[in-house]
């Protein structure tokens, strides 16, 4: 289906088109470029409320900015549907997020509009800064450096780092804090609290007007008025928010809050402020979903809602008429609560995606017991680490690829301790249309390396409750259970819980000349594959080692005396991984066995399913029959 844009956004091909227009054709485009959005998300997909709340915004910044030469980087990037559509990338935009697709995130590869890769929050005032310096360095005083952040993101600590060398670097930056009190889930905290002050404070906001009307002339006056009125300014806010603003303490020139939707008064406003040099904060009010009146109303559900009817608004679903297996999530979702029931010691702690890996049912069931800390994996870690040195068992879900965030605290303030803390984490592996930032590929490799550290993972739903249950008990230290993103396998999922040996990998099936090692959900492939053959007269051993540390000996050496070639097949990355476990060991005990490795090869993948992916690195259930084959020197027979 051919989606054709408004009359004017069709005109627009980059930036330099859009400037083009008069100022009074701004609040068409911006009519016409949500409507495209709409009629594009609805029909192949994406993320959706977070571009539609900044559209007015995107159109000012390309509107009133010289882009590209002026430098605008996004804060984590999945509002930036807009932004791809007014920079050349209108008539390819229903490639987004699919296999060999434009991208779900701005991209520096992709285009010299994307100044800074992004797909993970709170980087963007760092990275506008570091543009901003390096232009001061190289004398180019007129380029102006804009970072969009949003109020979910701003409680990300890396942000307040960049804020704090910011008010000192004196460079040409524009901090645009766009503020809608939601990341995907609402936002939490005092910084929320902070802000809601600012915005709620009706004589602050009469008296912020005509401030901002005094400045917009300021120019009239001299260098002298202008300390006045900068005076004047910072002594009404100060006064009437009985406190000092946070901004300004940190030496950013404050403006606002002003509202996001109002694209002339937007436009007007960064004009004013292309002139005012240094360190300045520009606060915007918007409301993400803005123009679909459904996503305004429920902003978690519609961050993403898949494919939908734009006009009902019904969200489709896919029907089925016998059961379906849950997704792994909602199974941790549910177990800790059941976990939590039993074990008065059981906490949950995630951040900022309670939704997403499903702890908001603990948190609606047990409130006192769940927390979302916000975006702030380095804090989620090292409060679970506290929590655990009072005799509780944290359970800290982090998807796979902000774990990353968070390695320094794992190392030093849970495994050196020795702290049982329990890192569920989510989006293991390849995590499908989200891409390369969203990829959970090294968590194996990153956490079998750390002393105490305990590596597992469930190959389906009832392993994965038998592991939650085991890391509660006691002596099992930091604890790691990774799962993939989507369903798992098991319709009825809900099996006692059992506990699980550490260290101890299951047999599937006996076989002869290969062995087939699984680490995780990934085993299921391995069963299928062992199906196929099975017709063929092929029978591999198949084992599910469900630990990556410790790694069960006794299985390997059961396995290297019995098989001459031995297939290892993990979703996570090559290097230092579960295969690279097995490989030690073989060394180790000095076994020759042929030992062919699958899994994620050292490279970085894009975008699209997960399925195509695993076929890409060579780890689907094809691949895995063709090494079985190879490895046997059987051809694949043809079958009538």
């Amino acid at each position: 289906m051919i989606i054709k844009p408004g009359e004017l956004l069709a005109s627009i091909d980059t930036p330099a088109d859009l400037r083009k227009l008069k100022e009074a054709q701004l609040l068409q485009v911006c009519q016409e470029l949500r409507q495209y959005i709409i009629d594009v998300v609805s029909i192949h997909g994406g993320h959706f409320g977070a571009s539609l709340g900044v559209v007015e915004l995107t159109t000012a910044l390309h509107y009133v900015f010289n882009t590209p030469y002026d430098q605008l980087v996004w804060d984590v990037g999945h509002q930036a549907y807009g932004h791809k559509i007014l920079t050349g990338r209108r008539d390819i935009f229903h490639t987004n997020r699919k296999y060999g697709g434009i991208s779900g995130f701005p991209k520096r590869k992709e285009s010299e509009y994307d100044t800074f890769g992004v797909g993970h929050s709170s980087t963007s005032i760092s990275a506008a800064l570091g543009m901003a310096v390096a232009s001061k360095y190289k004398g180019e005083d007129q380029r102006q450096h804009i970072a969009v952040i949003g109020d979910g993101a701003m409680t990300g600590g890396m942000a307040f780092e960049a804020l704090n060398h910011g008010g000192v670097a004196n460079a040409n930056l524009l901090v645009v804090l766009n503020d809608n009190c939601m990341s995907i889930d609402p936002n939490v905290g005092a910084l929320k609290e902070y802000l809601t002050d600012i915005t709620t404070s009706r004589t602050y906001n009469k008296m912020r007007d005509e401030v901002w009307k005094i400045l917009g002339k300021i120019s009239k006056f001299g260098p002298d008025a202008r300390t006045v009125v900068s005076k004047i300014e910072s002594g009404v806010k100060a006064a009437i928010l009985k406190q000092s603003n946070l901004f300004e303490g940190l030496n950013f020139r404050y403006f606002g809050p002003i509202d996001g939707h109002d694209i002339d008064h937007l436009v007007s406003v960064m004009e004013d402020l292309k002139h005012i040099p240094g360190p300045k904060i520009l606060h915007c009010l918007t409301t993400k979903g803005k123009g679909f009146a459904l996503a305004e109303k429920d902003q978690t559900k519609w961050h993403a809602p898949g494919l939908f009817d734009k006009i009902t608004g019904e969200i489709y679903k896919k029907h089925h008429d016998t059961p379906q297996p849950p997704k792994y999530q909602d199974v941790f979702g549910h177990t800790i609560v059941e976990l939590a029931e039993q074990n008065p010691k059981v906490m949950g702690v995630t951040p900022a995606m309670p939704s997403g890996c499903s702890l908001n049912i603990m948190m609606k069931a047990m409130p006192d017991r769940a927390f979302d800390v916000g975006i702030a994996e380095q804090h989620a870690v090292t409060f679970s680490a506290g929590l655990a040195t009072q005799g509780l068992i944290p359970f800290c879900n982090i998807y796979s690829t902000f774990m990353q965030r968070g390695y320094d605290q794992v190392v030093h303030d849970v495994c050196l301790q020795n702290l049982p803390v329990v890192f569920c984490l989510d989006r293991a592996g390849f995590a499908g249309a989200d891409g390369p930032t969203h990829h959970g590929a090294y968590d194996i490799a990153y956490m079998r390396c750390i002393p105490n550290m305990v590596v597992s993972a469930p190959m389906n739903e009832k392993e994965l409750r038998n592991l939650m249950y085991t890391a509660t008990q006691d002596g099992a230290g930091p604890f790691t259970i990774r799962y993939p993103r989507g369903e798992g396998v098991m319709p009825k999922w809900r099996t006692k819980l059992e506990l699980i040996e550490i260290g101890k990998g299951r047999t599937v099936q006996e076989g002869e000349e290969v062995a087939i090692l699984t680490f995780g959900h990934i085993g299921n492939y391995a069963v299928d594959v062992c199906k196929k053959l099975k017709y063929d007269g092929i029978t591999p051993g198949h084992y599910d080692m469900r630990f990556a540390k410790p790694l069960d000996e006794e299985l390997l050496h059961h396995i290297f005396s019995k098989y001459e070639k031995v297939i290892t097949v993990e979703d996570g990355c090559l290097q230092g991984g579960f295969g690279s476990a097995v490989l030690e060991f073989m060394v180790d005990n000095g076994y020759t066995s042929q030992v062919k490795r699958l899994g994620i090869p050292d490279q970085i993948f894009e975008h699209g399913s997960q399925l195509e992916l695993h076929k890409e690195a060579g780890m689907d259930p094809a691949a895995i029959e063709r090494t079985v084959r190879e490895m046997m020197g059987v051809s694949v027979k043809a079958r009538v």
